[in-house]
């Protein structure tokens, strides 16, 4: 027995914690750090904080409710394991074996899950918000669309262009995210590509026959036009914050953003 794992069971046994369910279950973690396989176990509410478990087998296990905030999982075999309201922040899921797997109610936030397989994983109830790499069967460009809205709330306007890229990308002709990401590139200060969204925007809409796209996104290049004269001009008081009444009216764009898709 290694020092480390027998220290650690001295020191249970010190403090009396020590019960036949309780050193099973330390096995099992020590199984899996030693090993690295551990398909089938029982590591619910098991707490792998910035562990790395990267080419690990665990198909099949419970991982119910496990903290793994953080953990190095890439390439890890989690095919049918359950992973039920697990803590998965941020966490490093490249390429891992994904199927069948439950991840309903996971913490999925600004996790990494470029060329994860996720073939009949369930993620019902899943935070994906801010994860990287989704395949577009998890995340249509819609819901990217909504995610970036969700940021841009939040004023990070970086992120919200990410997202919109993405469903972009996925979805070329979808005029509500190229008018958004104008939005959004406009509060970063960004005024030549805020107007050329627009534009696009404007001539997608009118292809689309949305009347109400059209006449908006019409409205917001002429506002950034008078912006950029004033600015050619020298008027600081005009440019220096977009002008009150524009900003009012991005905070109405905002607004119909939201509707549109519903």
């Amino acid at each position: 027995m290694k020092f480390h794992r027998l220290l650690a069971l001295t020191l249970l046994t010190t403090i009396g914690l020590t019960t036949p369910a309780l050193a099973e279950d330390l096995e099992r973690v020590y199984q899996l750090t030693s090993t690295r396989e551990c398909p089938a176990c029982d590591l619910s509410r098991a707490s792998f904080v910035l562990s790395d478990l990267s080419e690990t087998n665990l198909a099949g296990a419970n991982l119910a409710e496990a903290n793994l905030n953080r953990t190095n999982l890439t390439n890890a075999n989690l095919a049918g394991a359950n992973l039920s309201r697990a803590i998965l922040f941020n966490a490093n899921l490249t390429g891992a074996d994904l199927r069948g797997a439950d991840l309903r109610g996971a913490d999925l936030r600004e996790a990494y899950l470029t060329g994860a397989n996720l073939d009949g994983a369930l993620l019902d109830g899943a935070n994906l918000l801010g994860a990287v790499g989704l395949p577009q069967t998890i995340a249509t460009p819609e819901q990217m669309y909504v995610w970036g809205l969700a940021e841009y709330q939040r004023e990070n306007f970086r992120g919200a262009i990410n997202y919109y890229n993405q469903a972009l990308n996925a979805k070329p002709d979808f005029a509500h995210a190229l008018l958004a990401r104008g939005v959004s590139r406009f509060r970063m200060r960004d005024f030549n590509g805020a107007l050329q969204d627009a534009r696009s925007a404007e001539q997608l809409y009118l292809t689309q026959s949305n009347p109400e796209g059209h006449q908006i996104s019409g409205q917001f290049i002429a506002g950034i036009e008078a912006l950029q004269e004033a600015q050619a001009q020298g008027d600081r008081r005009a440019s220096g914050a977009g002008g009150g009444n524009f900003m009012n009216f991005l905070g109405s764009i905002t607004g119909l953003l939201f509707r549109f898709l519903f």
